[in-house]
């Protein structure tokens, strides 16, 4: 099955909670993750470690304890470098 192109190939998780991503189709974008922080699933993403911890698995960016981002939103949300 082909990635589609906001499938997520590379992530680098910033200090500024940021993420600079690198999509299937090649692009490089910037996601602020600053907004999610306030949101209760995302708690644990105030911790610049655990933050840091963000890799790009199955098409999307994950953390430990099952906390990903929809591909989607990611490509819709970001901005290009």
């Amino acid at each position: 099955m082909k990635t589609p192109v906001w499938g997520v190939s590379g992530v680098i998780p910033r200090e500024d909670y940021t993420l600079l991503l690198t999509f299937a189709c090649g692009e490089t974008r910037v996601y602020n993750a600053r907004p999610l922080l306030e949101k209760n699933l995302y708690q644990k993403l105030k911790n610049p470690a655990f933050f840091s911890t963000a890799k790009a698995e199955c098409g999307t960016v994950i953390w430990d304890d099952d906390i990903d981002i929809a591909p989607e939103h990611l490509y819709e949300c970001s901005v290009p470098v």
